[in-house]
Order: structure tokens, then sequence, then C-alpha cells
């Protein structure tokens, strides 16, 4: 377990580097479910996502050595993105290895951020393999996606400033894929405020972590296109954080499909004036399809904005399938 000091130490030792991002009242999810509704715009960080505090704080601890051989990891994207950014805040280089699932404009800025990409096999197991042959060969130091305490304690200050914000939330709704985000926001709203729900929220197809809990232990699963790109792949066979806070600190765990994903972005944009992609909409479309409910105050993580504006377009005008995508 990541503990309530850890994160607070990670909120004093990244603050100069990230926003505290806004938690605003949405008056039509609020006028839906019949409770307070607050959106955690993380959208709005840096880079476009939640990720930039994890990144940060682990670069931040890394020593000068480590620093100058160079960082590397897998991402689905936003990682790759904040981690680039945080190495070169500090002079340090990056490398991101991903798979040919991650959209274009996330590879493209990466890349002009200055880091080197791999793109290596069709999920982010391959690209993690490939992570693990240059930490062996060229001497990188790795920061992994999500499943590392110092990333989990950065992702964690997103928890702390919404109980600043909400003090009296009962329920929190938080992306769920390698567990970064819901493990560390979870650690830090059950220190504060133990009687609030924590609900992670994924995709249908390829929930790596919902199936894991299931299992009893991790297990891989099969990688598949959806508007939540940034959810997709598996959580390591050898897990040794996420999963354990994942499994012990949720309340529950909500699957959406890509045509509720879809109305969960339509409503963002046309009801809060919101940009996201789909990772970061998948809260507002398990409100949208009934699947979750409170009597108490809900704050909603919109953890990232980096979606393909194309693709955004097509899903504002209408699209609800990714394989309809053009």
């Amino acid at each position: 377990m990541i503990s309530l000091d850890l994160i607070e130490a990670a909120r004093e030792r990244i603050a100069s580097h990230v926003l505290t991002t806004p938690l605003t009242v949405s008056a039509s999810l609020s006028d839906r479910i019949g409770a307070q509704v607050g959106l955690k715009l993380e959208h709005h960080q840096i880079t476009g996502s939640f990720k930039l505090r994890g990144a940060t704080n682990a670069v931040l601890q890394l020593s000068q050595a480590e620093r100058d051989r160079g960082v590397i990891a897998a991402s689905t994207g936003n990682h790759g993105r904040a981690l680039s950014y945080a190495a070169r805040a500090v002079g340090s280089r990056a490398t991101i290895c991903m798979s040919s699932l991650v959209p274009e404009n996330k590879i493209a800025e990466i890349r002009r951020l200055g880091a080197t990409v791999r793109i290596v096999g069709c999920s982010q197991d391959d690209a993690q393999v490939e992570v693990d042959r240059l930490v062996i060969e060229e001497g990188l130091s790795m920061v992994p996606p999500f499943d590392h305490p110092h990333v989990v304690a950065g992702q964690g200050t997103v928890g702390l400033e919404i109980v600043d914000a909400m003090p009296e939330v009962a329920a929190l709704l938080v992306p769920l894929s390698g567990g970064g985000l819901a493990a560390g926001v979870a650690a830090a709203v059950k220190a504060i405020r133990p009687q609030a729900k924590l609900i992670g929220v994924t995709m249908e197809q390829g929930a790596a972590m919902k199936a894991s809990i299931e299992a009893g232990q991790p297990v891989q699963v099969k990688e598949y296109r959806s508007f939540a790109d940034s959810l997709g792949g598996g959580i390591g066979l050898s897990n040794t954080w996420t999963y354990p806070m994942c499994r012990a600190l949720l309340d529950d765990v909500v699957l959406v499909n890509e045509s509720e994903i879809a109305a969960g972005i339509r409503h963002a944009y046309e009801f809060e004036r919101e940009v996201v992609e789909g990772a970061g909409a998948v809260g507002i479309a398990a409100l949208l399809s009934g699947k979750v409910s409170s009597q108490g105050p809900v704050a909603v993580v919109l953890s990232g904005r980096n979606i393909d504006m194309t693709l955004h377009r097509q899903v504002v005008n209408g699209l609800t399938e990714i394989g309809e995508a053009v």
C-alpha cells in the first residue's frame, strides 16, 4: 500500500512542476442523477493528462546518474508524453516504446518533446518486452506507466485535491487501466474519507484490471481498438503495487461500451464545453448510462484530453463505434 504520507510528500515535491486542476460542478449531470456532480478537470494538466503527476514524482527521485543514462517506459501515449516532458525538464532524455494501437497524434506529440520513439508489436505487453531489453542492454532507467510506488503516489495527489475541493464527496469515478490513478486516488481518499466509494470505470473489451481482480491474480488480456485507447493494455503478470491496491481499495468496477464512451465524449463537449478523450469520458459515460448512482456528492475524474481531433469531430457528429472511424 501507498501511505497518505507518501502522497502528501509527492504533492509537495511536484507542486512547482504541475497544475492544481479545478473541480467544477456540472449542472447537467447533477440534475440527471439528483446529486451534486463535480468534474475534476485533470485533462487541463500541462501535458493533457494526469500522467504528468506520477512521471514527475518518479523522475525527481532519480539520481543524477540515473537521469544521465536516460529514462524509458512503455506507454499507450499519455505516460510517454508525460515522461518525455518530465525528463526534458531535468535535462534527461526519454525513450518511449508503444504498440501499433497508439494513435498517431499521441506519437507525434511525444516526438515533439524530443523523445526516441519505438513502435513494437500490437499490445502494451509487446512494448514492455522492448523496454525490458533496452534496460538490460543500454542501462536505461525504467519509469513504469503505473506499477511503481512513486508513480502511484504522484497520481494520488489528484485525490488530495478532490477532497480539498469537495470535502463531503460520497463517490469518486476514476478511469481504470493499469491502476496507477485509481490506486493512488483510492489510497488518498480512503485515508481521509474512508466512507467514500471508489469506483473504477473502464471499457468493456480488454479490461485487464477487472479481469485480474475476478481471477484473483494478474492475467493477460487481448487488446482491442477503443475510443478509450489510453485504457488498453495489461497490468503486468508480476504486478506489485496497483493490482493489490485496486483489489483492496476499489468498491466497484464498472464497464462501459463504445457507444456509451462516445456519448460521454459528446456530453463533455456539448454540455460542459470540454474536449476529452475516450478514457477521460468513461466516468461521464457511467453516469449517463445509469450504471452508477449516488445519494451524495460525486466526483468524476476527466483524466485526459489527447484525442485525435478528427476522431473527436466524428464522435460529436454521431460516430458510435470506433470501427466506423475514418
